[in-house]
């Protein structure tokens, strides 16, 4: 399956701003960009890096004035929804592989520390494995209502569990945090994501954000936001909350005056034959 992915970012700025963009998909064993492409008016350089968790960055300098930049790809997608293993099982922490405890620490927005206490009242007598895990992202689900604008880029997960509302970010950060607290090393995603097989939705297309569990020594999709199997979770980064993973990091103070976010299944020649034949 193929699919049609990117983004188109306008700013303003009152001067020069040096800023790092994470909106490219990560080549793997899941997904396969095929072709990309990247539009910026005015024409400014762009240099590409990997970070530490091997995402692939570009860093650039928003000139005074207006800039546009456009980020343009196609995918290949398994076309499988995500893995279903109610088997899988919670590793003990001194089973875990050396890359793996680096996720079962707290972090600037996930302070499984702090609510450390709450994370075992509410999941302790859970079995741990996927069972575990599933019960954090229902209550997560359940119990946090999603709207837009209810939370700022200082927004921590012991602030989502005080007000109950936030946006998917705050879902996969809350989420994270239980796991964590847990000891189940859980790390943040943020990506694409195509209503794909969904009906679509009223709200444009954005970015969206889950997060990747361990478990029975393999790393797991769950979208704590949907709380369904879904297919098309194309990972843009990884890390270890929307701090390592952010859209844009910004070294100044420019301003985001429009952001359009397209994920969209690619119709094959011989779907788009078999729709021409209907019109």
């Amino acid at each position: 399956m193929r699919v049609h992915v990117g983004c188109r970012l306008q700013y303003n700025a009152t001067w020069a701003t040096p800023a790092v963009l994470q909106v490219q998909p990560r080549s793997d064993e899941m997904t396969r960009v095929l072709e990309s492409a990247w539009q910026v008016a005015p024409t400014v350089p762009l240099h590409a890096f990997r970070d530490i968790y091997d995402n692939a960055c570009t860093r650039l300098t928003i000139p005074v004035g207006d800039l546009q930049i456009q980020y343009d790809a196609t995918v290949e997608i398994s076309g499988e929804v995500d893995d279903f293993a109610p088997e899988a099982l919670q590793l003990p922490v001194e089973a875990l592989p050396d890359d793996a405890l680096h996720f079962t620490l707290p972090s600037r927005y996930c302070l499984s520390d702090e609510l450390g206490d709450v994370a075992w009242e509410l999941f302790g007598s859970t079995d741990p494995g996927w069972a575990r895990v599933q019960a954090i992202c229902d209550w997560v689900h359940d119990n946090i209502r999603f709207a837009y604008g209810s939370s700022t880029p200082r927004t921590t997960s012991v602030d989502i569990y005080g007000q109950r509302v936030g946006v998917c970010r705050d879902f996969a950060h809350l989420a994270v945090t239980f796991c964590r607290a847990l000891n189940i090393p859980a790390r943040y995603v943020f990506g694409y994501l195509p209503d794909i097989p969904m009906p679509a939705e009223v709200t444009p297309m954005d970015f969206a954000a889950w997060m990747e569990v361990y478990l029975g020594g393999r790393w797991y999709t769950f979208d704590p936001r949907n709380n369904v199997p879904r297919i098309g979770h194309i990972v843009i980064g990884r890390g270890r909350d929307a701090l390592d993973v952010a859209m844009v990091t910004s070294y100044g103070a420019a301003q985001l005056r429009e952001m359009i976010v397209w994920a969209d299944e690619v119709a094959t020649p011989a779907e788009s034959r078999d729709v021409g034949s209907l019109l």
